[in-house]
């Protein structure tokens, strides 16, 4: 399984002590097959390659299957996490990817080519990607839907 990662956003913090000011960096991380699975990690260190590298050995212990249909989503989906909230919207083929910094990182680890995505309240990219991961996490597949109900993938789609 070959493991692409795609950095998110860096971001330098500053503790002031009696000796001056000392800096550290925070990046958030995301890693995906691009194949339905993804995971996201957050690497902290007094150096931006440490950091990322941290960030993506967080990733991948924290790794999840999303369902892709055709290159797109089973069905539109909300969440939010903290004061992001995403919406992901299935799209035919030949859209693209219809989505912002932060969520675009996730939706492209995924695997996912088309597909319309809005983000509103925060734009914080933190949030932003545990929001959409929390999105794509509650996507069910048909054949999930028909297994859950008891009954025919056909039925799911015909009622």
């Amino acid at each position: 399984m070959e493991l692409k990662d795609r950095l998110v956003a860096i971001n330098r913090v500053t503790k002031v002590t009696k000796g001056g000011r000392t800096f550290s960096f925070a990046a958030i991380v995301v890693v995906g097959n691009e194949d339905g699975i993804v995971g996201w990690g957050l690497g902290k260190a007094s150096e931006v390659t440490t950091a990322i590298a941290k960030g993506v050995e967080a990733a991948k212990k924290n790794l999840l299957r999303i369902p892709v249909y055709k290159g797109t989503i089973p069905h539109e989906q909300i969440a939010k996490f903290g004061g992001a909230e995403v919406l992901i919207k299935p799209a035919s083929h030949g859209t693209g990817v219809k989505a912002g910094g932060a969520m675009r990182a996730v939706l492209e680890s995924v695997g996912i080519t088309d597909v319309l995505a809005k983000s509103k309240g925060s734009s914080n990219a933190h949030n932003l990607v545990k929001a959409t991961i929390a999105a794509l996490n509650e996507l069910r597949s048909p054949a999930m839907v028909a297994q859950n109900r008891g009954i025919s993938v056909e039925k799911v789609f015909n009622g």
